[in-house]
């Protein structure tokens, strides 16, 4: 019987795999290379507001464990054994130019997540990203320097998650997600659904396999007052009127991508360990990126992680179409608080060009 339900999970396994790989090979080729980045929105769904990941590039992808796994890998989600809550702030994209003040940001990330094993049924999660801008003048062709007030955009999207482990050496998981993006008087709003499968085995689970995919969904339009304005419209000599005149948005495709990565563990000791990890990400409107990142961790104390993002045309400061590449690092320090409860702290930091790095701290809680 247990050879019957380990083929089962590893024939389970193949197909996801297939089926992946098959999406991703239409993702690729129905795209042209040349006008893939730029013609999608909703781009902050491709940044990872979480600290733990992000200080090793997302890298993680097959062994990704806790409420973080909901941006990476969802299926990491099943590992959690009891409640956790995990909050952090980030400091998105420092001004590098001396044209701009350099302790600014272009943006602050605040994110927050809860998840809660609900018995044998699996893990129930939910995580809130929230990105603010700051204040920004109103502009018109009457008042082109400003001086008549600001608004205040604001992206954030809701992610309802659910995961089950399988068997022993088998979970997987699913992400649905609310997007909003809204200014003063015009605003966009849609669902995404992520999927992700995790796969261990080894003596000691060491070797680790996963897939996800991400940002699937319907397109996206914007809507409201603002795309509106008063026309005249030509009637005669005489006659002419003016009316409202309404703009209709054009649709835009969600940043749809695939995941696929594996981990090692090396365990020297009952109280050191190291990890490697490495993902292939296949994006549909941007360029593919190559994830690898390591970790060394102290009895769970002490963990500190490195990473580094590859995509084509990097090392060329003409050739590169994003800030977001290069290397990263974090710490995080955890600390027992009794009845197997534990209080972590993490800072992460990622390198961007030209800007001055983004910087993110935040605190984990498991009871």
């Amino acid at each position: 019987m247990k050879i019957l339900n380990m083929e089962n999970t590893v024939r389970f396994f193949t197909i996801i795999i297939f089926v992946g790989l098959l999406f991703n090979s239409n993702m690729i080729y129905s795209q042209e290379q040349a006008i893939r980045a730029g013609s999608a929105g909703a781009s902050e769904l491709l940044i990872n507001p979480w600290v733990r990941s992000s200080g090793w590039g997302a890298s993680n992808v097959a062994g990704i464990v806790g409420l973080e796994a909901q941006y990476s890998n969802v299926a990491g989600l099943a590992s959690i054994e009891r409640t956790e809550l995990i909050f952090s702030q980030t400091s998105w994209l420092q001004y590098g130019n001396e044209l701009f003040n350099p302790n600014e940001s272009v943006s602050s990330i605040s994110s927050f997540g809860f998840a809660q094993k609900v018995g044998e049924a699996g893990v129930l999660g939910m995580g809130i990203m929230s990105m603010n801008f700051g204040d920004i003048e109103v502009t018109t062709v009457e008042n082109p320097e400003g001086g008549i007030g600001t608004f205040s955009p604001r992206f954030m999207n809701i992610g309802i998650s659910y995961a089950h482990k399988f068997s022993n050496s088998i979970q997987g998981g699913a992400t649905i997600r609310m997007i909003s993006e809204q200014i003063s008087d015009v605003s966009a709003n849609g669902l995404s659904l992520d999927a992700g499968i995790q796969y261990r085995t080894g003596e000691k689970d060491e070797l680790k396999f996963g897939i996800s995919f991400k940002n699937w969904g319907p397109r996206m339009s914007f809507a409201g007052d603002g795309l509106s304005f008063r026309g005249i419209i030509p009637g005669g000599s005489d006659d002419d009127y003016k009316m409202t005149v309404e703009q209709r948005g054009s649709f835009f495709d969600l940043p749809a991508l695939f995941n696929i990565g594996m981990s090692y563990d090396i365990n020297i000791s009952s109280s050191h360990r190291l990890t490697g990890a490495g993902t292939f990400t296949s994006n549909s409107f941007q360029k593919d990126q190559y994830r690898i990142g390591g970790e060394y961790s102290f009895k769970n104390y002490l963990m500190v992680r490195t990473g580094f993002v590859y995509e084509e045309g990097l090392l060329d400061f003409d050739t590169r179409t994003t800030a977001v590449v290069g290397p990263t690092a974090g710490f995080t320090v955890e600390l027992p608080m009794g009845d197997n409860s534990t209080f972590g702290i993490d800072y992460s930091y990622r390198y961007t060009s030209p800007f001055k790095g983004c910087h993110a701290i935040g605190c984990r809680i498991d009871l």
